[in-house]
C-alpha cells in the first residue's frame, strides 16, 4: 500500500532506509507541525474564553431561581438565563471539537507505518512540500511475511474446494517457481472469492504462505500446487491412453495373448499427466498410449523391453502419437498401478495386420518379408531387410509411413531389386 501524508505541509524530515523492513507504527517521516500548533492554541484560547461565560451564565441562573422563589423576578427572566447557559454550553462543545481536531491534524504530522512490511523508494525528500492529494505518496509499504497468493481455478473444481472448506479442514498449498523445479514456499488456502468470472470460467482462491525467508516477492509470478483431497489405492494412468468417442471415454488395452481390447473407463481426478480410473481398468493391465489411431479392435502386438515411465517428468508431447524411439514402432504401453504411475512398456505394433495375425516387429506396414526360400523362393537373399540394422528399418517405416498405396508400392520395388543386385555381385 501507499503511505501518504494526511496533512498539507513542508516535509521536515525522513527517518527510514529504502527497502528495510518496518514495524506497525514505526515512525517514518514527520511534516512541519508549528502551522498545526498555533491553529491548536487558537481554538484552545476560544475554548477557554466561552467555559468563562458559561460558568457565568451557571450562577446568574442559580440567583435568578432564588430570586423567582422570593418572587423578586418576572419567570421569563429566568427563562432566558437558562437559555443562554445551553447556548454557551453548545458553543464550548463546538470549541472541543475544534481543539480536537487541531490535535489530531498534529499527531498526523507524524507519518507512521500503517502495516508491517518492506518498504520501496522513497518518493519525496526532505524539504518538499507535501499534500494529502498527493497520488504518490510517501512511500509503498508491503506486507512480505506472511503473504499471499491470488490464482484461479476452473469452476467445476470449485465444490470439490468449497466442501473441503466449510468442513473446516486446512488445504495445502505449494508455491513453484516459474518453471515449476523449485518450490518456493508451503501454506494453506484461506478463502475463495464470492464469484466466477463469466469471461474465462475460473474463480479466483487466496493462500497464504510464511516467508520468513523473502522467497516469495510481491507481484512475482508463482505457480501454486494445492492438495484438495488424498485418494488411496487409486489406479492412474497416462492421459494420453485416454481416447474420446461415439462410444465415451475409452482406452486400448494390452490383453494376455497380445491382443487389443477396447475397454470404456470412467475417468477421476487428473494430476498432471496422469488420471484416476474409477472403473474399466485393473492394476497392472498395459494400456496403449501411443500410435492408437493404427489399433483396431483383436490386432495383435508385440512387447519389448520396458521403458520407464516418471510421472511429471519432461518428454514428447502426448497429443502427437507416433513419435516413438526407433525401433519401438511408435506405440507405448503403461501398466495401471495402485497409488503411483507405473513404469511405461513399449509395445512395437503393426496395426493394419489381420486380427488373429502376429504383426512384423521387424519392417513397417505392407513392406516386403523373405520366406524360406528367400524373395524368389531360389534360397537366394533377397530379401531387403536380411542386412539392415534395427534404425535402418526403423529410417524405412517412417519414411513409408507418410505415402501413399501407389508410392509404398515403388519403394518395395525398388528395395527389392537392389537387394537383388547386391545378391547377384556377392
Amino acid at each position: 500500500m501507499t503511505v501518504k501524508a494526511r496533512v498539507d505541509g513542508q516535509l521536515q524530515s525522513v527517518l527510514f532506509r529504502e527497502g528495510q523492513m518496518a514495524a506497525v507504527g514505526e515512525v517514518l517521516a514527520e511534516i512541519d507541525p508549528k502551522p498545526i500548533q498555533a491553529q491548536l492554541t487558537q481554538v484552545e484560547g476560544q475554548m477557554a474564553r466561552d467555559q468563562a461565560q458559561l460558568a457565568n451564565a451557571r450562577l446568574d441562573l442559580e440567583r435568578y431561581r432564588t430570586l423567582l422563589a422570593q418572587d423578586s423576578i418576572a419567570k421569563q427572566q429566568l427563562d432566558a438565563q437558562e437559555s443562554l447557559v445551553r447556548q454557551f454550553e453548545g458553543t464550548v462543545k463546538s470549541d472541543q471539537g475544534q481543539v480536537d481536531n487541531a490535535r489530531l491534524q498534529l499527531g498526523y504530522t507524524r507519518i507512521t507505518a500503517p502495516i508491517p512490511g518492506r518498504l520501496g523508494l522513497r518518493q519525496v525528500d526532505a524539504g518538499n512540500m507535501i499534500r494529502a492529494s498527493d497520488t504518490n505518496g510517501l512511500v509503498v509499504i508491503t506486507q512480505v511475511d506472511p503473504i499471499t497468493v491470488l490464482f484461479t481455478i476452473p469452476q467445476d473444481n470449485l465444490p470439490r474446494v468449497l466442501k473441503q472448506l466449510q468442513a473446516g479442514e486446512k488445504l495445502a498449498a505449494e508455491a513453484w517457481d516459474r518453471e515449476q523445479k523449485v518450490k518456493l514456499a508451503a501454506g494453506f488456502l484461506l478463502t475463495a472469492d464470492n464469484q466466477i468470472d463469466i469471461a474465462t470460467g475460473t474463480v479466483k482462491l487466496k493462500a497464504q504462505f510464511p516467508n520468513a525467508d523473502s522467497a516469495l516477492f510481491p507481484n512475482q509470478f508463482v505457480n501454486v500446487r494445492m492438495v484438495v483431497d488424498t485418494r488411496k489405492d487409486a489406479t492412474i494412468i497416462p492421459v494420453a491412453g485416454v481416447q474420446r468417442g461415439a462410444q465415451g471415454t475409452i482406452a486400448y488395452v494390452v490383453k494376455e495373448d497380445k491382443t487389443i481390447a477396447m475397454r470404456p473407463v470412467k475417468l477421476g481426478p487428473v494430476e498432471g499427466e496422469n488420471v484416476a480410473i474409477e472403473s474399466g481398468i485393473s492394476p497392472g493391465e498395459l494400456v496403449v498410449v501411443d500410435g492408437i489411431d493404427r489399433l483396431r479392435e483383436g490386432a495383435k502386438v508385440e512387447v519389448s523391453a520396458p521403458v520407464k515411465f516418471v510421472p511429471g517428468a519432461p518428454g514428447r508431447d502426448p497429443g502427437k502419437r507416433g513419435q516413438g524411439r526407433k525401433g519401438e514402432g511408435g506405440i507405448r504401453a503403461a501398466p495401471g498401478a495402485p497409488g503411483a504411475a507405473s513404469p511405461a512398456l513399449s509395445v512395437p505394433a503393426t496395426s493394419s495386420a489381420p486380427a488373429g495375425k502376429a504383426a512384423s516387429t521387424a519392417a513397417p506396414q505392407g513392406a516386403p518379408r523373405s520366406g524360406p526360400g528367400g524373395a524368389n523362393g531360389d534360397g537366394a537373399k533377397t530379401s531387403p531387410w536380411s542386412d539392415l540394422s534395427e534404425e535402418q528399418k526403423a529410417e524405412i517405416r517412417r519414411k513409408m509411413s507418410g505415402m501413399s498405396e501407389e508410392q509404398k508400392a515403388e519403394y518395395r520395388k525398388s528395395l527389392r531389386e537392389r537387394a537383388q543386385k547386391g545378391a547377384e555381385g556377392k
